[in-house]
């Protein structure tokens, strides 16, 4: 029996990305995915969201035996307890790790071996109208700044040349700079 060994760099099986990306190319059906979260308030600013199952690849998937768990809270300078960071401060990680397994795959695909990466981000935020005492901010980010390294084997135009890339392709990233529809109701 004859085992070929995979192309790993960056821990990428980049023989397998090649293969899904022919796959999707051959049925764009699969590229189709719907992923879902559950939250659940616990007191003062703390909630636990929970995360498991998804759709994707034509088919719901079950290679999570068990849910992840995320907790959710206020600094008590907010009025509550620290058992989790924000809201906002979880955008900028979805932000941060979103980015990183786009920089990370792409930089595998194209042979680039990635020794470090690393990112720091800031968002303002002004409180007024989240508190109901503005109609004149907006209630989300009025800005983020990210800057980050890479040690990597490429030049550095080839690295700002990948993530020029990665923005026009981060799922997370195109959330944030669009509006996406989004419908709320309450049930039963």
């Amino acid at each position: 029996m004859n085992t070929q060994t995979p192309t790993l760099i960056n821990g990428v099986n980049v023989d397998q990305l090649v293969a899904t990306v022919n796959a999707i190319k051959q049925n764009p059906d699969l590229a189709r995915f719907q992923f879902r979260a559950h939250n659940e308030w616990l007191e003062g600013g703390h909630s636990r969201t929970f995360i498991q199952g998804f759709y994707g690849a034509g088919q719901e998937d079950a290679s999570r035996t068990k849910p992840f768990v995320l907790e959710g809270d206020e600094p008590p300078v907010l009025l509550s307890a620290n058992a989790g960071a924000n809201a906002v401060e979880a955008v900028l990680h979805a932000l941060a790790s979103c980015l990183a397994v786009g920089f990370i795959y792409n930089a595998a695909a194209q042979g680039i071996e990635v020794e470090s990466m690393k990112f720091d981000m800031e968002g303002d935020l002004d409180l007024r109208a989240f508190l109901g005492l503005s109609e004149e901010v907006r209630p989300g980010y009025e800005g983020i700044r990210l800057t980050y390294q890479v040690k990597s084997n490429a030049p550095r135009e080839k690295i700002e040349e990948l993530c020029s890339y990665v923005q026009k392709t981060s799922p997370v990233l195109d959330i944030i700079r669009n509006p996406v529809p989004v419908t709320i109701s309450l049930k039963g």
